[in-house]
Order: C-alpha cells, then structure tokens, then sequence
C-alpha cells in the first residue's frame, strides 16, 4: 500500500487530536491586527480559507504563492493553506532590497504574493496580478469556506521554493518537495525529542529554510507555537518566562543577544533545566557553549545543514558518554557540526568537500538545471564546505570551498557584494571576505582598490544599500594598494583571508 507523504499531514493531525488546544500565540506588538491565541481547530480552519481563496483567484495546483513577512501567525498558517493543497510556498526573506524581492517574484513566477504591512511600499511596487498586505485582507482570509480537494497528492510535487544566496550573483531557488520536507521535519522532530507537552519559540526566521521544519514537526505533534516578530534578547527571556517556553531554534548571534539579556535579568534566568535551544549558522566558540550550559541553564544541541538539504544534515546533543565530563569537555564535543541524522549518509571527497546523501535534499535549483546538475553530481550533494570526519564519527566543519559568508546565521554571496561594490564609480577592484567575529560569527568584509583617494568606507557602505539587504552588506571595508592574483589574473581570497584567520583552527567561526 502506497500513501504519499505531504505536508498537509501535519496539520490534519494537530486538528484530529488537539483540536482545542492552543496551537499558536500570535506576536502582540505588530502592524497587522494580531491574530492573539489559536487553537488547532482554528489554525485548520485558516489554512482552509487560505486555500479556497486561492481557489477563487484562479492559482492552480503547482502556482506559486510568495509571502514576504517577519514571524506571524499568518506566515505559519500559508505553510499549510498554500502548500496542503498543492500549491508552491515561495517563502521570502523580508529583509532583501526592493530589487532582490522584484527578482525572486519574477524567477519564481508567484502571481500572489501577501507582504507585512511594513513591506507596503515593496508590495506597491511589484508587478504581480494579486497583492494582499497581511490583515488586510482577513475579511477574505477568515471567510468559511472549503477548498477544493487536491485532487492527486503527489510527495514528489515541489513544496516550496526557497530562495538562497550562494555561489552566484543571484540568488537560487531551492525546491523542496514535499517528500524533502516530511521526511526532515519528522526526522529532526525525532533528534530533537519534539513532544506534546513542548512550547516552541520562534526565534528562528520561518522564511529561513521554512524554519528548518519546526513549523510541521511541532503543528504535527501538538506543540504551542509561540510567535515573536522580532529578535531580542531580553524579550526571548520575558517570552520563555510568560509561556514556559521549552523549545527554540536559533543562529548564534540569537544566543549572544540572550546570553548578554540575562546579564541584566532581575532573579532566576527563565527556562533553567527546561529550554532546548538548538544552533546552526555556524558553529559557536566553546566558550559561549559553556556559557549557555552554565549561565542560562538550557540543553545546548547543534545541527548542520544547507537549504539544500531542508535543511537537517548532522545533530549534535548531550549523550550519556559525556555525563561525566566537565563542563568545558561537554562543550568541546558539542562544537562538532555532529553526527549523521538518521537516514543520511556523510562522506568526504578526496578534496576535502563534504558530500551527503538523503531523503532530505533538494530536488533541484528552480528553472537552473546546470547548477542542479553540478550540486547534484554523482547521487550526492555537493556541500561546497571543507571538513572531515573525527574518531568519534562526527562531522566537523573547517573550511568553506565555496564563496559564501554566513554572518547572523544568514548566508551572504561574497560575489553579489563584489558587484554591489563595482557599481560604485570610484572602485576599481574589490574582493569580499568573511573575517572572524565574535557576535556575527563572520563579519562581511571588503578590501577595495579605489581610484579616487576621496572615497569613504560610509559612502561604499551607503552605496551598498541601494541595491542589497542590509546584512550582505559591508561592515568594515579596507583601502589597500592592490589585491594578490595569480599569473592568469585569478584572485587569491585565501591570502586575503589569512591574515585573519591565523590563530583559528578552522577557516569558519
């Protein structure tokens, strides 16, 4: 007997067994009318008149449906009311420029696109046949109704569309299928011992990998979902302590801005010996691992992955062996990318470039069937990131082959920033590199050739701005007389880069 996996399974499970119980606390502070508290009956019931309004505006099985919003109950139900029903998700991160929105709307070819009020101006400003600003548009979006049944689910069918920064000046689109996306949200829920009795904590972006499929996983299992809008140390704490938050996903610059909160927390810090936090992006310095375990109290666990990779690769938690270490050895260990998740296999390439094999990873790039075909070659995805395996199995990452900054948890192409740059009238070179730092984990870095003596960092920075999102761009630039090529005229970043990164054991922080 053959039943396909589909998203839609995730939802219709919460609504079955916990139809009255509150599945979502909607973020209080924001510009659209809050949604407040739902319950899985009404969060269904959402996700149904989501559908049948698209119903109504003509988007076919396989149309694709942009949103473009920070963390809200609305952003979680479309998980559910475009994809359930066999639409595309075309999540998008809010933060890009009005050009890098335009690009990836046309690339997609979404002809519904939903925008945070906040976004209105962006929204206004795309060519798309039917634009809703969120709360806006509720007297449609609550109406009851039923949608039309999908009428062949097929778990081979693209999910969503994610797009990422990388190797190229563009951003690519990331199908997942809905195959890729059951399979790794209920293998993470399974690693990360997701439960009923849990109280998830969006800290974690939802456009960000789809939230690395904690919004299906904790949905399917009953979990609360407590939404936040907006990251911020000591509201994560205040947020923890109000709902008995147990369970949160996070790049490492969230967990600086926590641990720097509870220096000035008044009494017990909230979630001690309760909240799981777990980390990707990049891997955190021993230190402030031990610092969680000691100072917060919270289970400190790591994964790695790619959006590529939807996005579970390695997991790295507590495990009994350990028990007797001190703090500082726990710690050490658990700054490993970890140990295959189940059901992926992790090898090593004889250049060094980690390769993986599971259920989880891509279909292909969208509409880029030579990249796909290069990232997919020999049955395996090619990670474009340097590591090996240690004695124990477990993967650790030292290197990355390709040219990718991941600063705040986010990836940053190296190239786009270089093109940025090169707009600018009075830069003749540039190469842009990721330089350690402490809150950021890699601080995105130009070294500029300039022609004209006058020119500021501020005013290449500013210039930036006009055309990327302000986290791919610049944060330090330096001037220097000429960067180093090899005899056919090839740069060489890894110079660039040494000077950096000489007292680090690893080439990413």
């Amino acid at each position: 007997m053959y039943y396909p996996l589909t998203v839609r399974d995730f939802i219709d499970r919460a609504e079955t067994v916990y139809p009255d119980r509150v599945a979502v606390v909607d973020e209080p502070d924001q510009p659209a009318p809050s949604l407040g508290t739902l319950t899985y009956r009404e969060l269904a019931t959402l996700a149904r008149a989501q559908a049948a309004r698209l119903d109504q505006l003509g988007v076919p099985v396989g149309g694709r449906v942009a949103v473009i919003s920070q963390n809200s109950a609305r952003l979680l139900t479309s998980f559910f009311g475009v994809t359930g029903w066999g639409r595309i998700l075309v999540p998008i991160n809010f933060r890009l420029s009005l050009a890098e929105i335009e690009y990836i709307v046309g690339h997609s070819g979404a002809k519904v696109v939903y925008a945070d009020p906040e976004l209105k101006d962006k929204l206004d400003a795309l060519d798309v046949k039917h634009k809703f600003v969120l709360g806006d548009d509720d007297a449609l979006f609550l109406r009851d109704s039923e949608p039309q049944e999908w009428a062949e689910p097929d778990e081979a069918a693209t999910g969503t569309i994610n797009y990422t920064s990388g190797t190229t000046a563009r951003p690519k689109g990331v199908q997942l299928t809905h195959r890729n996306l059951w399979l790794n949200a209920t293998v993470f829920g399974l690693h990360a011992g997701v439960n009923d009795r849990d109280v998830y904590l969006h800290t974690l972006p939802m456009f960000h990998a789809n939230g690395w499929g904690m919004p299906y996983v904790t949905t399917g299992l009953g979990a609360k979902h407590v939404v936040l809008r907006k990251v911020d140390g000591a509201e994560i704490l205040r947020r923890i302590d109000q709902h008995g938050v147990t369970l949160m996903c996070a790049a490492p610059a969230v967990v600086s801005a926590a641990l720097d909160a509870a220096a000035d927390w008044d009494g017990e810090i909230p979630g001690r010996d309760q909240v799981r936090i777990i980390v990707a992006g990049a891997p955190p310095p021993t230190r402030t691992i031990e610092r969680v375990m000691e100072e917060l109290g919270w289970q400190f666990n790591q994964i790695y992955g790619l959006t590529e990779t939807s996005p579970i690769v390695t997991v790295n938690r507590m495990r009994a062996e350990w028990d007797d270490l001190s703090t500082h050895e726990q710690a050490k260990r658990l700054g490993r990318a970890g140990a295959p998740a189940l059901g992926v296999r992790v090898t090593i390439d004889p250049q060094g470039e980690v390769l993986t094999s599971s259920n989880h990873n891509l279909d292909g790039y969208w509409e880029q069937p030579e990249e796909t075909a290069r990232v997919q070659a020999g049955n395996t995805f090619h990670t474009g990131d340097g590591g090996y395996l240690d004695d124990e199995g477990y993967l650790v990452i030292s290197d990355r082959k390709k040219d990718v900054i991941i600063s705040g948890g986010e990836n940053v192409s190296s190239i786009e920033v270089e093109d940025a740059l090169m707009s600018h009238p009075h830069v003749r070179e540039v190469a842009v590199i990721g330089i350690p730092d402490e809150k950021w984990g890699e601080l995105v870095t130009a070294l500029v050739v300039a022609d004209d003596g006058d020119v500021t960092a501020e005013e290449l920075i500013s210039h930036c701005r006009n055309s990327l999102a302000g986290y791919k761009c610049p944060k330090r630039v330096d001037f220097v007389d000429a960067l180093p090529r090899t005899a056919t005229g090839k740069l060489q970043k890894f110079k660039l880069r040494e000077p950096f990164w000489k007292d680090h054991e690893r080439q990413v922080n």
